[in-house]
């Protein structure tokens, strides 16, 4: 039965969705008749965070793992366009339009999960379920991020311009170095051993330079202007969320903000019955790394939200 299950669920079909600028690209896992869960990577990773995980999942249900724009084999935003959390909301509200879902169901890390606990506070009524791995919500303002935005980012953003419309060939490196760099960007949260599985949709052949490869997203990804809101309205954004929310926090991960902050939002998450929190003993990316200390949590929670015996009527 198990060689069944992971036989099934490892059909997967690169497929793109059209949109005003371009096209999202993505990856579908799963039977084509059942409306998937949609996965959202982290800030500069891309659908290839879940290719590790997806197989230990139930496999009654799809999954559609997508390159957010800028990401991984998705359209960049054209030249003179900044990157936001909320051009990412809007993104995930047309994909459903396009797809014509009138519910949605969620998994999302880092990033991506912020964007599902904001979808899921403005759209509590089209929102089913949420699985969220290691950050929670938007993070509490910080004045030195706002004033860094204003006097660097900005700045950066007209360099990152001037240099797609030159259509210089970003620095290249040999595979190895590309490993490297990513572990070490990353204080080793991704491993040497599960890097490949971002790199597959991120680098590109140079062709200036033999057995070298350059990283393809769009450098203006590195000045994303993040969304950060004051507690208050934090809190009022979690006590709108009535979709069942499953929340997995990686122990081994800081929480980059006063965690009061965290605590606060969890209580008033925990209003609302079908809220589950669980701490695992791992790293930033233990989806990706370690999916062996998710896949139990992720996959009762899936069957108890989405059971085989109600995907006909989804």
């Amino acid at each position: 039965m198990a060689q069944q299950h992971l036989q099934h669920i490892r059909e997967v079909e690169e497929i793109t969705i059209p949109v005003p600028w371009g096209h999202i690209a993505a990856k579908f896992w799963g039977p084509k008749h059942v409306r998937p869960i949609l996965c959202l990577h982290g800030w500069q990773d891309n659908a290839g965070t879940f290719d590790s995980l997806i197989p230990m999942l139930p496999n009654h249900v799809s999954y559609l793992a997508i390159d957010l724009p800028g990401h991984g084999l998705s359209s960049r935003y054209p030249d003179g366009m900044i990157y936001s959390h909320i051009d990412y909301l809007y993104t995930l509200v047309l994909i459903c339009k396009k797809l014509q879902w009138e519910k949605v169901s969620l998994m999302a890390h880092s990033m991506g999960a912020i964007i599902g606990f904001l979808f899921a506070a403005a759209y509590p009524e089209k929102c089913d379920m949420v699985v969220s791995f290691d950050t929670l919500k938007p993070f509490v303002t910080n004045f030195g991020y706002v004033t860094h935005f204003f006097n660097n980012s900005i700045e950066d953003l007209m360099v990152a311009d001037i240099r797609n419309q030159e259509k210089s060939e970003p620095p290249s490196y040999k595979y190895e170095e590309l490993i490297d760099r990513l572990t070490s960007a990353t204080i080793l949260s991704v491993t040497r051993e599960t890097a490949p599985y971002l790199l597959k949709r991120a680098i590109k052949p140079s062709a200036k330079e033999s057995d070298k490869y350059y990283f393809t997203r769009d450098s203006r990804l590195k000045s994303l202007h993040a969304v950060m809101l004051p507690h208050e309205t934090n809190l009022f954004l979690a006590k709108r969320i009535k979709a069942p929310y499953c929340f997995i926090k990686a122990t081994q991960s800081s929480f980059k903000e006063n965690r009061k902050y965290f605590n606060e939002t969890v209580d008033v998450m925990k209003e609302n019955p079908q809220f589950e929190l669980h701490g695992v003993d791992s790293a930033h990316h233990v989806h990706l790394t370690e999916p062996e200390k998710v896949s139990v949590i992720v996959s009762n929670f899936i069957n108890k939200c989405r059971p085989l015996s109600a995907v006909s009527k989804l």
